[in-house]
């Protein structure tokens, strides 16, 4: 139970309820002023079962929402047992109907009022449910929507991010290609350097075979002509 007063009401009102489980039986089975007393006496329980019923009605108004949604069921049925002892009792009473008899516009009244009460109190906790689904609906909406707001601002952080890795994907692609132009040059450089060299290198043999020439001419001209 939600609180000790909830749970004292709620011992109440079993034990008026099995005193008026038996009292169909008890009047249908007396007769002028005996089942007058038994009416009476079944009405002021009745009476005292539905304010118990209602006492509950105020106390699950602070009970926890998931205790609350399966009392205000119980309280329902509750309501719709009393209703249906009333009717045994008021189709075992000779007294109520079409006979006209006194006694009859008394109790009728007291049938109709004690029946509208009872669909208020059940109208009264179908409200109560459709306040509660009502609440659970509104948390799970602003749920909801603190997941758009995160998922947005997480969207919002992998465009940028995404972005940064563009710029940067940018500036290599540039640099590859400042990259390959440089390449370019140097391979340009290098080949004109080689030619350099082999023509160098061919200079170079003429220029030795030119003094070997000279030299072999000089050697000759001093020791072997006479």
């Amino acid at each position: 139970m939600s609180s000790e007063e909830l749970e004292k009401m709620h011992d109440i009102y079993r034990g008026l309820y099995a005193e008026l489980k038996a009292m169909p039986q008890r009047v249908s089975r007396c007769h002028g002023e005996e089942r007058k007393r038994l009416v009476r006496e079944f009405d002021e329980k009745l009476g005292e079962a539905e304010e118990m019923l209602q006492g509950m009605d105020k106390e699950l108004l602070v009970a926890p929402p998931s205790f609350r949604n399966a009392m205000a069921s119980k309280l329902r049925l509750y309501r719709r047992d009393l209703g249906k002892l009333q009717r045994d009792v008021k189709s075992s009473d000779p007294s109520v109907g079409i006979s006209g008899r006194p006694g009859d516009g008394t109790y009728n009244l007291y049938a109709s009022q004690n029946e509208q009460s009872t669909q208020a109190q059940s109208q009264r906790a179908l409200l109560l449910e459709g306040t509660e689904s009502l609440h659970r609906a509104t948390q799970s909406i602003e749920r909801s929507q603190r997941i758009a707001v995160e998922t947005e601002h997480i969207g919002t952080d992998i465009i940028e991010e995404l972005g940064e890795q563009r710029e940067q994907l940018d500036r290599t692609r540039d640099r590859l290609v400042h990259t390959g132009e440089n390449l370019s040059r140097s391979r340009r450089i290098l080949r004109s350097m080689s030619r350099r060299i082999v023509t160098n290198k061919l200079l170079l043999s003429v220029i030795i075979l030119m003094e070997l020439a000279i030299l072999g001419a000089v050697v000759y001209l001093k020791f072997f002509r006479k």
